[in-house]
């Protein structure tokens, strides 16, 4: 006898695409979480557009959703955890939020180091990285429209606006960590908003950072409990919107990338900055300035651009011709 609740394993959500994948697939979706989670450490950044240039994006979206179904819920409360594991594509999101995981504990340090000795060639990198990622995504939209291009260009509006906004100081109490993560994660799985720039603005990045590298487990637990809360909430609107609204969906992200590229510009001059808490110098208020001669490292920092760009582009090419992209 069966709960009419629950659904029959031929009606999982992901069912189909379980019984087509192996150990490669699976440790393919690692390596895309790495690549998410590379992007998700620097502010600037999204892991959102690394998941739409690997083919990953709606999956993700949808797969994260199922969390909050009723049928997952009602199979948890019943203690029923062989049905929670079949309507849940726990395999997909197991792969890819250990990727995530592996390349935020092994990357932040590195990355820390890079943005404060080298920061013009790293920016470099994810500027013709994201630079890319726009034309790619913007594929993504069947067919433009004079409303399509209007909501690209209010979404472009309001990221450039939102990058430009001044670093807070705000507290370091525990609901304020769980504000944090919830608000972070929402960003971070939107293409072209950093989640690590919004703990910037947040005034928790270099906090979080070190409580990676410190291992200082109280606190980034908090901040991922926000963020566990955040992303299952906000994930229901998204997937609503890609089934109701795919194109305006796309065009309105796209626009967000496009506003983003300010942010990440290489060359900046800092005009106000302050002190955290171990006394270094944080940036404040910075502007975007042209390089002042074709010297060697602008030579490099170009030449990185156009890795970054090239990444992109094999990358989306990968993805396109994979069975297993979204």
């Amino acid at each position: 006898m069966t709960d009419s609740s629950v659904p029959t394993p031929s009606s999982y959500p992901f069912a189909a695409q379980r019984a087509q994948r192996g150990l490669k697939e699976y440790l393919g979706f690692v390596a895309r979480g790495f690549a998410m989670g590379s992007s998700d450490v620097v502010p600037g950044v999204s892991g959102g557009t690394m998941a739409f240039i690997l083919g990953i994006y709606e999956e993700l979206i949808e797969s994260i959703r199922a969390i909050a179904q009723p049928a997952f819920v009602q199979s948890v409360l019943k203690l029923r955890l062989r049905d929670s594991l079949q309507i849940l594509n726990w395999p997909f999101l197991v792969s890819v939020f250990t990727g995530i995981l592996l390349a935020i504990l092994t990357l932040a340090r590195g990355l820390a180091w890079l943005l404060e000795n080298q920061p013009v060639l790293i920016w470099s990198f994810f500027f013709g990285l994201v630079l890319a990622s726009i034309v790619t995504v913007s594929k993504r939209v069947s067919r433009w429209s004079p409303p399509l291009l209007l909501l690209l260009l209010l979404g472009a509006v309001g990221a450039y606006l939102l990058v430009g906004a001044v670093p807070a100081q705000t507290p370091e109490t525990w609901w304020f960590l769980i504000i944090s993560g919830a608000l972070a994660i929402c960003a971070m799985i939107l293409p072209g908003i950093s989640g690590a720039f919004i703990l910037v603005l947040l005034g928790k990045y270099q906090f979080v950072l070190d409580a990676v590298n410190q291992r200082d487990i109280v606190s980034l637990a908090l901040v991922a409990g926000g963020a566990a809360v955040g992303i299952i909430s906000f994930a229901q609107i998204l997937g609503w919107l890609f089934k109701r609204y795919h194109n305006a969906t796309v065009a309105a992200l796209t626009g967000l990338m496009l506003g983003s590229l300010r942010k990440i510009w290489p060359w900046k001059i800092t005009v106000e900055s302050m002190l955290d808490r171990h006394g270094k110098e944080i940036p404040l208020l910075q502007h975007n300035v042209l390089p002042q001669a074709l010297s060697n490292e602008v030579m490099m920092a170009l030449a990185l651009a156009v890795i970054g760009a090239v990444a992109v582009l094999l990358l989306d090419r990968l993805a396109r011709h994979s069975p297993q992209s979204a």
